[in-house]
């Protein structure tokens, strides 16, 4: 049974970590999400959760505006194969959300390790990162290193990358 985002929140304090939270309407798209959000300072983010070819899931966390090219966007990551977007069931199942609800969060719910977590380095630009606690209805705010250290301890501990933008040379 996927944890609830009380539970997350909890997690978080066990690690000392601040998590002020905004609840809200369900937000189902970043449009929806820029206009409703008011004045939450920091990186907003959007969520790609992808398999690549042999099955193997990646769930790439970036700037909401970021303009990622998911043709080529496995070569950037090592992956095999080019990328298609992972099932509703899948995401169920491995990060306990649903589409419209997908967060760097959700690797909690990955006891198996099969997710590969990404952050985009344009998005670890911002010192604090919005994300969804495991529901489209809120939205946290936590510092980057306080994320970094919530994947470290899920046993997710994100690759940083550049993710978006043109494909280097």
């Amino acid at each position: 049974m996927p944890i609830t985002p009380d539970e997350l929140f909890a997690a978080l304090d066990r690690l000392g970590i601040a998590h002020p939270t905004v609840s809200h309407q369900p937000l189902f798209t970043v449009e929806e999400s820029q206009g409703l959000r008011g004045a939450i300072p920091g990186g907003h983010t959007k969520n790609l959760f992808l398999k690549d070819k042999k099955s193997a899931l990646f769930l790439v966390t970036a700037l909401e505006d970021a303009e990622i090219e998911l043709k080529s966007l496995h070569r950037r990551l090592g992956a095999t194969g080019r990328f298609s977007f992972g099932s509703a069931e899948q995401m169920l199942e491995t990060l306990g959300v649903t589409p419209g609800s997908v967060t760097p969060f959700g690797v909690i719910n990955d006891l198996g390790h099969r997710v590969t977590m990404v952050l985009d380095e344009a998005l670890m630009r911002h010192e604090t990162i919005n994300a969804h606690p495991l529901t489209n209805t809120m939205t946290t705010s936590i510092r980057r290193d306080d994320l970094v250290r919530f994947l470290d301890s899920t046993g997710h501990p994100p690759r940083i990358l550049p993710v978006a933008g043109p494909e280097p040379a």
